[in-house]
């Protein structure tokens, strides 16, 4: 039994703690097997199921005591079985835990009688907790280990000696008859597992190019989308990383169909079947199976996506019509016999291969068959001269040459040949086994006959059709990188030359050099002596590694080490050009991170230090110092998008340096040095170091610049670093409000003008800035943003409309110019970020009864509402912060809440949430609820009273004012003020006057004081020592506060004077 659940069940991946066992019908299988056993045991093998275990089987139970019988001692809340040995029971469970022991066979038979419908949740429950259950039933000695078994030559040795342990016998016959059902297990998952048809790469690869030539955005499509999430492809064919491969795992896919959300999909050997998806903010891979297993990708999706099985039968009915045509019947008829009806369960790759069979055939006229002989003949000529350069080694390529030329290039020659670098090694195989895949296909075509599987003949098909429409500049950059491979320094160079004559910027020239293994050359280009081949190299890589394609593979080729350290070289074009590279290449995540491993940041940063940006007559190696300044600062650019580089960036000095470079009169200098300061300010160091080294003011100046794109960054940057107040006033004092309302006019860029807004709306939330943004008139304007802008623009917007709607004249402004209606017809949208800002905005718009009437007439107070059931708890505390206002201002607020069914629960129910923001809204809304008295009654019984009482222990200061103010008003209807007694909620309250928070004394005090009308909650309040504290607040300016105090004391002194009377009568 150990062996079988070590090799034979199927357990979850333990990400943290111990991995479960799969519900999977091989686990089952099991699980049923073995229970057969332990009933056999106990039924036929009486002595051995009597043995007692070394260790009690030890698991967590869901049994509850009402199912144990008489066979059993119940003692409260534990239960013992009447049979024990040496006066231990032989089951023992305690229902407090859940934690059930047991020692022998036979109480395990009994067990699994008396919980017929829970038998295999509870071998599962007993099974994860008992890894290796025969160590625990005959000794550590049996313990399951790999390689050679010894326990059971121990065990005979014992049975020889027979006086010393008389169950020696009985052990052995135990031991025979789990092995046994071991063997068992083993065999009945070898048979299931023979009979399952296991994937392999090719099958996948070849059904994914399928769908991705019958998928798109049309309605008749299959798929909108398939894709791997790796373009890297081992050797093997697999994508999946290798420390996945050992578990089957073949490739990741994200594949959007035309009626689900996005389907993150694994596909294993064992088959295909969904995953936990992408992680936030991140690139990795959440491996964890979620569903069932699917024998193939087909079936996965037709079980998945009902659009897809549809639109599946009607590309198989089309074809079915389109094989009665009669050139295609007389193709059939003179190639392979098909049968005239496909039938529609047959598989879908059956249909792409016969229709391109069918096109071949009926199209095989005297023109095109020449064609393809002379395509035949000039790809077997390549096949051949790439033959020699691959197969011969540098001896044999430099053999004719002469000697003296051979010497003089003999360490090029060494260094460009070798594969140090070479990542990929049968990367150059596969591409020439599949060029030949290609001549072979063609002329097996053109003589019509094959010797080849159907599978192999498939791929060549599907190969060929893919590369027909190749142009021919993806043979001649081949061609080219070949001549780069074989030849020596001065080939090389020309090589390059050549190369670099391709317009580099075409997909179709960076997949060439790719997969013909170009890029491996290019690399180990770079680890030459000669400069002139590094720059080569370097010029052409800094082109085609603006493809994301490119930029993974160079980066697992290990490419980003070596140009990181041609970063020392005293060639600044060298530098320039390596910089340049890494800034292409560094816009994912592992990237940034090989970069910061290897040094790359504090050798970027040292590139910045270069001559005063404002000098005149620069000599000309000033201004390539300025140049490698540039490239360095795009780099970090590129960099600066990852945290720990930011944190590597600040502590290697690059801040100075970025300071001095932003003062700049160049734009080219000053587009990197913005972009990685507007990345950075996410970061409270950068902010503090933007405001103190004066950043702001060349920020603000550069907002004038002619530049959009240097617009944008400075407006991004003065976004971020808005959060704090101090640079706030440093942008108004600076003069920087009125060009960024400037910016507004150039609405057309939408990413400039997403920039602008959002300065303004955290500059916004400065009292001063907004009287003048007041001045300059921009509130019209944003109304008039407020329709047909996209959602990015819309949600900054919105957010400076709700910092200004906080002064009354720009709220009368709000709605005289129309800009209530498209505030409330936002609330109906599903960007989050929006949501919580439009609920803002319509808040703060509603403390003014005039725009409240309006809100209510465009039913917004019911959008509100409904934005509470929104399972975020940022939108949930905004749209509660809003129904405040709305509330209070509204004419018949009491009968307006009631007329939400259902309304009154929801907000109530939400004082279970966890986030403090939440609950301190909530209570702000059931204080201003709890002012009409029908709707007090109403979420009196829905219990707010203990609800309320529960959240009393807070130590935050924005909960506990609130938390006080509902309190106080929810004590004005019927006993609640008894019951917020009883519930153990005015003892902490008193502590809440201790606290530093004003605002906090003045809710407190008045909910004491309404509190105190109960002669019990007197007498808590005085042994918590509430006169004292009540007194020392006596003496504040707050006259609601005095009055509240007072009142409190009052009550508390005539339950004092009632008790004085009473006793001396």
């Amino acid at each position: 039994m150990g062996i079988a659940l070590t090799r034979a069940a199927q357990w979850t991946a333990a990400g943290i703690g111990v991995g479960k066992l799969e519900f999977t019908p091989l686990n089952v299988s099991l699980l049923n097997s073995i229970i057969k056993f332990v009933e056999y045991v106990s039924s036929k093998h009486p002595q051995e199921a009597a043995l007692v275990f070394r260790e009690p089987l030890e698991w967590t139970s869901k049994l509850e005591i009402s199912a144990f019988g008489s066979d059993y001692q119940i003692s409260g809340k534990t239960v013992v079985s009447k049979e024990n040995m040496d006066g231990n029971p032989l089951l023992l469970f305690e229902a407090s835990t859940g934690v059930i022991k047991v020692s022998t066979f036979n109480q395990l038979a009994k067990l699994l009688e008396i919980t017929p419908k829970e038998k295999l949740k509870e071998t599962q429950a007993c099974l994860e907790a008992n890894r290796d259950p025969i160590a625990k039933m005959l000794g550590p000695s049996f313990a399951t280990v790999e390689g050679e078994d010894k326990s059971m030559l121990h065990l005979l040795e014992k049975v020889k000696k027979g006086d010393q342990d008389p169950q020696a016998e009985i052990q052995m016959k135990l031991f025979l008859l789990l092995q046994q059902l071991d063997m068992q297990l083993l065999n009945t998952t070898l048979q299931k597992i023979s009979q399952e048809v296991r994937l392999n790469p090719q099958a996948v690869k070849s059904d994914v190019q399928l769908l991705q030539s019958f998928s798109g955005e049309g309605d008749k499509t299959v798929l909108k989308s398939i894709n791997y999430t790796s373009e890297y492809e081992f050797s093997n064919g697999c994508r999946a990383p290798p420390w996945r491969q050992v578990y089957g795992d073949i490739c990741y896919l994200i594949i959007n169909t035309h009626d689900t959300d996005t389907l993150y999909v694994t596909c294993s050997t064992a088959g295909v079947f969904l995953n936990g998806g992408l992680m936030k903010d991140s690139e990795d891979i959440i491996y964890d199976r979620n569903g069932d297993i699917y024998k193939d990708l087909i079936t996965f999706l037709k079980e998945k996506s009902l659009t897809f099985a549809e639109n599946l039968t009607q590309v198989q009915q089309n074809f079915a019509l389109q094989k009665k045509s009669p050139s295609s019947r007389k193709a059939q008829r003179a190639e392979v016999p098909i049968n005239e009806e496909l039938d529609q369960s047959e598989k879908f790759t059956d249909y792409q291969d016969k229709n391109k069979l069918e096109k071949k055939k009926t199209s095989s006229k005297p023109k095109t068959r020449d064609t393809k002989k002379e395509e035949q003949s000039y790809v077997k000529k390549n096949l051949e001269s790439s033959h020699q350069l691959f197969s011969k080694d540098d001896k044999t390529q430099m053999k004719d040459q002469d000697p003296d030329k051979i010497k003089q290039d003999k360490g090029t020659d060494e260094t460009v040949a070798t594969g140090k670098y070479r990542c990929k090694a049968p990367q150059e195989k596969k591409h020439l086994s599949q060029r030949a895949s290609r001549a072979s296909g063609i002329s097996e075509e053109l003589s019509e006959s094959s010797t080849e599987s159907e599978e192999e003949q498939e791929d060549m098909d599907r190969q060929q059709e893919s590369n027909t429409d190749l142009p021919s500049e993806y043979w001649q950059i081949q061609k080219v990188v070949k001549y780069l491979k074989g030849g020596n320094q001065t080939a090389t160079v020309i090589a390059l030359c050549s190369m670099r004559d391709f317009n580099l910027a075409s997909e179709t020239c960076q997949l060439a050099i790719r997969d013909v293994g170009g890029l491996e050359v290019l690399i180990n280009l770079l680890d030459t002596e000669e400069t002139k081949c590094k720059i080569g190299s370097l010029k052409i890589l800094k082109e085609i590694s603006k493809n994301p394609q490119i930029q993974r593979c160079l980066a697992d080729l290990g490419g980003l080490q070596i140009m990181v350290k041609i970063l020392d070289s005293s060639n600044k074009d060298l530098k320039c050009l390596a910089a340049e590279t890494i800034a292409n290449i560094a816009r994912f995540r592992r990237a940034r991170q090989t970069v910061r491993l290897h040094g790359g940041i504090q050798r970027l940063v040292g590139l910045l230090d270069c001559v005063p940006m404002l000098s005149a007559n620069l000599s000309a190696e000033q201004e390539k110092d300025i140049e490698v300044a540039r490239c360095g600062a795009l780099a970090l650019w590129s960099c600066s998008k990852s945290k720990k580089n930011k944190d590597a960036i600040r502590k290697a000095g690059g801040i100075p340096l970025l300071a001095c470079l932003l003062k700049s009169p160049h734009e080219n200098m000053l587009i990197p040095v913005v972009g990685t300061l507007q990345e950075c300010a996410s970061e409270p160091s950068y902010r503090l170091a933007i405001r103190t080294e004066n950043m702001v003011t060349d920020l603000v100046r550069n907002l004038n610049s002619e530049s959009q794109e240097l617009q944008m960054h400075c407006a991004r940057a003065i976004f971020k670093c808005a959060e704090d107040e101090e640079t706030r006033n440093l942008v108004r004092t600076h003069n920087g409000l009125a060009p960024l309302v400037k910016l507004f006019s150039k609405s057309d860029n939408k990413e400039l003008l997403a920039a602008a807004t959002g300065a303004v709306w955290k500059c916004a939330i400065s009292r001063e800035n907004v009287d003048r943004f007041k001045h300059l008139r921009i509130i019209e304007t944003l109304i008039n943003l407020l329709v047909g802008q996209p959602e990015e623009v819309l949600i900054n917007v919105v957010g400076a409309l709700g910092q200004c709607a906080r002064d009354h004249v720009i709220r009368a402004i709000i709605r005289r110019s129309g800009g209530i209606d498209p505030l409330v017809n936002l609330l109906t949208g599903t960007n989050h970020a929006l949501l919580v800002n439009v609920t803002k905005a319509v808040g703060e718009c509603a403390v003014d009864a005039e725009n409240m009437s309006i809100i209510e007439s465009l039913d917004g107070v019911r959008l509100l509402w409904s934005l509470l059931k929104k399972p975020n708890p940022d939108i949930q505390a905004s749209a509660a912060w809003a129904l405040c206002p709305c509330i209070e201002n509204a004419k018949e607020a009491g009968e307006m809440v009631r007329s939400f069914v259902g309304g009154l629960e929801l907000i109530v129910n939400l004082l279970k949430s966890d986030n403090i923001e939440v609950l301190a809204s909530v209570c702000a809304a059931l204080a201003k609820i709890a002012m009409d008295e029908e709707n007090l009654a109403v979420i009196t019984d829905h219990g707010v009273v203990p609800m309320l009482s529960s959240l009393t222990y807070t130590r935050d200061d924005k909960l506990r004012q609130h938390l006080a103010d509902a309190v106080a008003c929810c004590c004005k209807w019927g006993n609640n003020r008894v019951a917020f007694g009883e519930t153990g909620a005015v003892a902490p309250l008193v502590h809440y006057l201790k606290s530093k928070n004003p605002l906090v004394h003045r809710a407190t005090a008045e909910a004491l004081h309404q509190l105190s009308f109960d002669p019990k909650n007197c007498i808590t309040m005085h042994e918590n020592g509430v006169v004292k504290l009540l007194l020392n607040l006596m003496d504040s300016t707050d006259e609601a506060l005095q009055e509240a105090a007072a009142g409190c004391i009052s009550n508390i002194r005539r339950l004092a004077l009632a008790n004085e009377k009473a006793r001396y009568k």
